[in-house]
């Protein structure tokens, strides 16, 4: 949701098919129950994803189970109530908010704070259009002036 500059090219790329010989070798209720368990120790599913993949060997659970870790974890009741990007940019506005406690003249900050904020009602709007968050669910981040 990068608005201001041109998009990174810095990331790994999933491979253009998964490798079938690899997938075979994984048994997928091991990876569910695996999933399930990172869960219960409090891991956030991207976390689970990279655990997943450089401790055990998953590439992608998705190719493995057929399902995403978040649909493995809502049928487990595991799942977050709020997304993990809206959280973490959640997270983010309110360690903005504590430096401009301490810096109340930092206006970049300010309008850093105030980028964030839209993103959170841009992801807000759309979780509730797809039924991801409650209708009446609602974030308000008042910005310093």
């Amino acid at each position: 949701m990068n608005k201001r500059r041109e998009k990174g090219k810095s990331h790994s790329t999933r491979p253009v098919t998964p490798n079938e010989v690899l997938l075979s070798k994984i048994n997928p209720e091991e990876v569910k129950t695996l999933v399930i368990d990172l869960a219960k120790k409090g891991y956030p599913p991207s976390m689970i994803g990279i655990i997943l993949r450089d401790q055990h060997g998953v590439p992608l659970v998705r190719a493995v189970t057929g399902k995403k870790i978040t649909e493995i974890l809502r049928e487990a009741g595991l799942a977050p109530e709020i997304p993990e990007d809206l959280a973490n940019l959640i997270r983010r506005a309110e360690r903005v908010l504590r430096h401009l406690e301490e810096h109340p003249k930092d206006k970049r900050s300010v309008k850093g704070l105030e980028e964030i904020i839209s993103k959170i009602n841009r992801l807000k709007k759309y979780y509730k259009r797809v039924g991801r968050l409650p209708p009446d669910w609602d974030y308000k981040i008042k910005v310093p002036k």
